[in-house]
């Protein structure tokens, strides 16, 4: 079934930050699935999380393998708005690609929602790193948004209040924070 809730409505996929901290107004927020993608720490944060000297490792969403987040519906009057925020918070360095894509709402819905996902082709991607280097990238990195530490704690407990378990952030997180990652996870 499609949702057809107005011309001008805007559906965002969050998959990271965007769960915990979306910044922006919206109507309803639905756990969602978005295929041909899954959530990876493979963006070198040179702003948020980082600098171009000691950058630190942000979530893109690569190629392959399914995704679970949130998907935020945004009233019409706010779509621009909300583009406008994304697209600055996003976009600092355009690492990330602007698509529209569908994913399936888990009350049965599919939209097309705003997703951004990973440029592999940008300097910034990181791809898939060894575990220690992922470690490490994290520790050091430090930015306009804050720590990266905290934003892979932050991103992995709230992952787990909806139920999704993410073995790299888990792992990350016993390092980071021992007794918050799952026993099972080791780096």
């Amino acid at each position: 079934m499609t949702a057809e809730l107005g011309a001008a409505d805007l559906w965002v996929f969050g998959y990271g930050s965007l769960i915990w901290r979306p910044g922006f107004s919206f109507e309803e927020s639905v756990a969602a699935r978005l295929h041909g993608y899954h959530r990876s720490l493979c963006v070198f944060s040179h702003v948020h999380r980082g600098t171009p000297e000691r950058p630190g490792l942000v979530l893109g969403l690569d190629r392959g393998g399914l995704c679970r987040g949130l998907a935020f519906r945004v009233a019409a009057e706010q779509a621009q708005e909300t583009i406008a925020y994304l697209r600055a918070r996003e976009q600092a360095t355009m690492v990330y690609l602007e698509r529209h894509m569908p994913v399936r709402l888990d009350d049965g819905r599919q939209v097309k929602a705003l997703v951004y996902v990973a440029d592999r082709r940008h300097l910034q991607y990181a791809g898939r790193l060894p575990p220690n280097e992922l470690l490490a990238l994290v520790r050091q990195g430090r930015g306009s948004s804050g720590e990266n530490p905290d934003y892979v704690l932050k991103t992995h407990e709230h992952l787990r209040k909806m139920g999704i378990f993410d073995p790299v952030l888990a792992a990350l997180a016993q390092e980071l924070a021992p007794g918050l990652g799952e026993p099972r996870a080791h780096l």
